[in-house]
């Protein structure tokens, strides 16, 4: 019953059909195509109902969408005409293939925009957050991209796998920060504030977080993301941690990566830092985290 499918086994049900068609009959195992496998989706599992349509369309507001006809027979995928980039396309095809498989017998329709596709809850209680792990896990196999990182733990290494597996910088990011056992930050910002920031579960646990949720911040002046004449540094360079954490121990480093991306008006860094690092301020000044 499809009450019973999580997001991760309805992706490895996915993942062994496409691992047996890549054996037999040698074709490439990346990048998935998304517009075959959702065609082919209630075949697999046996339902009345197919996706008939995956097609591009102008949807404003939102990056995807997902609907039946009026006796739900019959489903069609729709995706923004206006996206430039490929990887946002695939993720957001897989993302709705999510929505068909996870939740259609919840909803006649499903309309998502920005924040929904690239999901960056930490727990899996939405449908929102559900259809995105369920396509970071069917594009992404954990233990491909686990292999393909190969510990680089940079821009360089995250670049080749979201290359690798056809999808954007930032879904492959997220991927490796919800996964990893390291200290690391995402930092998305434009005009010298923060957009958002996402924090692996080991950077979360020991204050190194920023709240740009809640309320505006700034990038500090000093940090290579504030650099107006630096717009790439995939590898990274060594910055003191009380740059971005001012409570961090003094004379500790922090490896700062940056990336630009002029046609969006958008700038990554990605924060790595020492293991074991605490970033909390005094107790007696210390907020609860929400």
């Amino acid at each position: 019953m499809i009450d019973e499918l999580t997001p991760s086994k309805a992706a490895y049900k996915f993942t062994h059909v496409l691992d047996l068609f890549s054996q037999v009959h040698g074709t490439a195992r990346f990048p998935i195509d998304i517009v075959a496998l959702a065609m082919d989706a209630a075949n697999q599992f046996g339902w009345k109902d197919p996706i008939t349509q995956v097609e591009a369309a102008n949807i404003q507001k939102f990056e995807g969408a997902l609907f039946a006809n009026d006796e739900r027979s019959k489903w069609c995928l729709l995706y923004n005409s206006a996206m430039k980039s490929p990887g946002r396309i695939r993720f957001t095809q897989a993302h709705e293939l999510g929505h068909y498989v996870l939740h259609r017998q919840q909803r006649n329709a499903f309309n998502c925009a920005e924040d929904d596709v690239v999901n960056r809850e930490a727990h899996e209680a939405t449908i929102e957050a559900q259809a995105d792990s369920f396509a970071a896990t069917l594009l992404m196999p954990l233990n491909d991209f686990r292999s393909q990182m190969n510990d680089a733990e940079n821009f360089e290494g995250l670049g080749a796998c979201a290359e690798r597996y056809g999808v954007s910088l930032t879904a492959a990011t997220l991927r490796w920060l919800k996964n990893t056992d390291r200290q690391a930050v995402l930092v998305v910002h434009r005009d010298g504030y923060m957009r958002w920031a996402y924090s692996s579960n080991a950077a979360a646990r020991n204050g190194a977080f920023f709240r740009s949720r809640q309320q505006l911040v700034e990038v500090p002046s000093q940090s290579l993301a504030a650099n107006e004449l630096v717009l790439t540094e995939r590898t990274g360079v060594e910055v003191s941690a009380r740059t971005w954490f001012p409570h961090a121990p003094e004379n500790l480093a922090l490896r700062e990566m940056k990336l630009t991306a002029t046609d969006y008006d958008t700038t990554m860094t990605l924060l790595v830092l020492p293991r074991g690092m605490s970033a909390w301020p005094p107790w007696q000044d210390r907020e609860v985290a929400r």
